[in-house]
């Protein structure tokens, strides 16, 4: 007798999608990532929640075959069927598929999940739930990249996590269009942006950032991103952990480890 599929875990979100929404976090992860993909038996990779159009599994798909090696596969997967069956002239099997399934991983064992601007839309109780139902579903040493971003990819934050929890903060902007880091707050991870208010660390970092910046104004002379360069650095001086280089806070990056971002209580105010 075949074992049914495990039934499909979350709610059907809105669905907004966009061509080059997810630029930044897939070229990060093709960097980041690039051993755990490139040492896998089988470099499975499950984009949750992609949406009402496929083209974010479609982009995930060309550019870890290009980046990182042509035999990585993915799997999109959704809750709603009609979403599913949408993006079903899209496939190219093995490579790319798509299925019906949820934060269990329509019982699939993937070395990556990327799932952005899901958990965005759920209440921030329900995000330490949904973390461990998913890194349950992972292969050995597996990670989930989860965060947000805006519409057209400018902003961006997220978190990678695996079966010990989250280990890293990750915020994105493009530089040409940012105005002040703080515009970053609003797209935090759903794990934190309830939690940019005075006393959390994460309120601490983003106005230490916003501050970098305005006194890094001067630089602004030689374009944002030395000026966003010398706002990091100035971080570093400060004693933040910063766990990347030079050559990603040119491309409007900044890493964090997790200990210095994690939310110190109960909420007790909104942002």
């Amino acid at each position: 007798m075949s074992r049914s599929a495990p039934r499909p875990q979350g709610v059907v979100t809105r669905g907004t999608t966009n061509p080059n929404r997810l630029r930044r976090v897939d070229n990060w992860i093709a960097v980041t990532c690039r051993d755990l993909l490139a040492d896998a038996s089988d470099p499975l990779v499950v984009d949750l929640g992609y949406g009402a159009t496929p083209i974010t599994a479609i982009e995930l798909r060309a550019r870890l075959a290009a980046a990182v090696r042509p035999d990585v596969r993915v799997v999109g997967l959704e809750i709603d069927p009609a979403r599913v069956a949408a993006a079903a002239p899209a496939a190219d099997p093995p490579r790319l598929t798509f299925a019906r399934g949820g934060f269990e991983l329509a019982g699939l064992r993937p070395v990556l999940v990327r799932a952005f601007n899901v958990l965005r839309q759920y209440d921030e109780a329900e995000v330490a739930g949904a973390w461990r139902t998913m890194t349950a579903g992972l292969a050995p040493d597996g990670v989930i990249v989860e965060g947000t971003c805006d519409e057209l990819g400018r902003l961006a934050s997220w978190v990678l996590l695996d079966a010990s929890g989250p280990r890293t903060l990750t915020l994105a902007a493009r530089l040409a269009t940012l105005e002040s880091p703080a515009e970053l707050a609003e797209r935090l991870p759903k794990a934190l942006i309830h939690r940019n208010v005075p006393g959390e660390p994460v309120h601490a970092l983003i106005r230490a950032l916003d501050d970098g910046w305005r006194a890094a104004a001067p630089y602004a002379t030689f374009g944002p991103r030395q000026r966003w360069v010398r706002a990091i650095t100035a971080l570093g001086e400060a004693g933040w952990p910063l766990l990347d280089r030079p050559s990603r806070w040119r491309l409007g990056e900044l890493t964090v480890a997790w200990s210095a971002v994690a939310p110190g209580g109960p909420v007790t105010a909104r942002s």
